[in-house]
């Protein structure tokens, strides 16, 4: 896969991050694809983000990139910013034949899974950590794969027009893209949080969306083997830190 830049060579880049934040795990994700090198700064985002910090980014937030001393904050537009700035197979540029409908597919995959499945998944794993009720635990989870149904199985399965069977990765691609960049550390989560034991999101889960969405399944399996999705996943650390924050959540009354 080329690393070739549009900047520079060998760009300096600075990665501010977080390895439990999913958004942070994004630029990872596409750092990882491209085969850049970097410089890492963890930011402890269990605490006030120091001056120091506040000074690169205002917001306090992760992942922030400095390259070539330029700063860049937010995740969706780091990662397409290092896939624009090194152009590989992870996204075409705009203008490439079919280039910008296969961006515009992209980014509507990655607006669906994120603006649609990850509002109905928080509010399912707030419901399995807040010890709610069978039926409204069982309500939510019906509403989660219902959500994956309707809105990401068509665009993974061949059905929709314009959208091949994601097979190995979306639109058929034999590499991951972007539409797996920017949703990847979601697509981690979904899968091993319901695991036996884990208890942030109910067991059977996992058996519905294999079920009911087997396109969606199998494309999450293949995207989760990929070394640039999982190499900093910690799915224990990741859970313990989830189940600490939903704890503190409760006990202030939140």
């Amino acid at each position: 896969m080329s690393t070739a830049s549009n900047e520079t060579e060998k760009p300096k880049i600075i990665l501010y991050t977080s390895h439990t934040c999913p958004w942070a795990h994004r630029a990872h994700i596409a750092l990882h694809a491209l085969g850049l090198e970097f410089e890492e700064v963890i930011i402890d985002l269990d605490r006030p983000r120091d001056e120091w910090y506040l000074k690169v980014n205002p917001r306090g937030l992760v992942p922030t990139l400095s390259y070539n001393g330029a700063i860049i904050p937010e995740s969706a537009i780091v990662a397409t910013f290092l896939a624009d700035a090194h152009p590989s197979l992870l996204l075409p540029p705009s203008t490439a034949p079919s280039g910008a409908l296969t961006r515009a597919r992209i980014s509507f995959f990655a607006d669906a899974y994120i603006s649609k499945v990850q509002s109905v998944t928080r509010k399912l794993q707030d419901l399995t950590l807040s010890s709610a009720s069978a039926a409204e635990i069982s309500a939510q989870t019906t509403a989660v794969v219902d959500v994956l149904a309707k809105e990401i199985e068509p665009l993974l399965d061949g059905s929709k027009e314009g959208y091949p069977v994601a097979d190995p990765f979306f639109l058929g691609s034999p590499h991951i893209t972007l539409a797996e960049v920017l949703t990847g550390s979601f697509v981690l989560r979904l899968l091993d949080f319901p695991k036996p034991g884990v208890g942030i999101l109910p067991e059977g889960l996992a058996t519905a969306i294999a079920q009911r969405t087997p396109a969606y399944n199998a494309w999450a399996e293949r995207v989760v083997k990929e070394k640039s999705v999982n190499y900093i996943w910690n799915a224990e650390e990741v859970a313990k830190r989830t189940k600490a924050k939903a704890g503190a959540k409760k006990a202030a009354g939140k």
